[in-house]
């Protein structure tokens, strides 16, 4: 088995980071959406005011996977909660634990922070995360659907 370790990104991982994220937009057939680019990834996680954080996985230094996250508030609990925006492992690396492992990272994250949950999306058609997801204890909560505006779609709304 490759050994594979668990670190917070730093702004030198950018590249593969948005590579990776790339890569999972292909995989989510999405790429058409992304607007994304390595500088704007780059200014989210390392700019004067970070809006989010990432874990990396390494093998002999190479960026295998990541995790992208940020810290949310919920009115009904009262706290802070860990938000996984993204994380991404790449085909060859799977079945390795990698997944599992920045998981159990950021849940660690999250305990410190005194987090009051965890939250992500998963593609409905996506069964192989689904069941990894619930084998780990998360919950798919079926009756909340993502609702979203656009850029476009703020604008025209602000503009009313």
């Amino acid at each position: 088995m490759t050994h594979i370790d668990i670190r917070p990104a730093n702004a030198s991982d950018i590249p593969e980071i948005h590579s990776l994220l790339m890569e999972l937009a292909v995989f989510e057939k999405i790429e058409h959406l992304v607007e994304a680019t390595a500088e704007s990834t780059h200014h989210a996680l390392f700019g004067t005011s970070p809006t989010a954080n990432a874990l990396v996985a390494t093998v002999e230094a190479n960026v295998i996977a990541t995790a992208v996250y940020f810290y949310n508030y919920s009115t009904f609990i009262g706290r802070q909660g860990l938000y996984l925006e993204d994380i991404y492992v790449k085909p060859e690396y799977r079945g390795q634990g990698t997944g599992k492992r920045l998981l159990t990272e950021l849940a660690k994250i999250a305990a410190e922070r005194n987090c009051g949950r965890m939250e992500w999306t998963v593609l409905d058609w996506n069964t192989g995360a689904i069941e990894f997801y619930e084998n780990l204890g998360a919950q798919v909560l079926p009756e909340w659907r993502i609702v979203r505006l656009s850029a476009d779609g703020i604008k025209s709304l602000a503009s009313t």
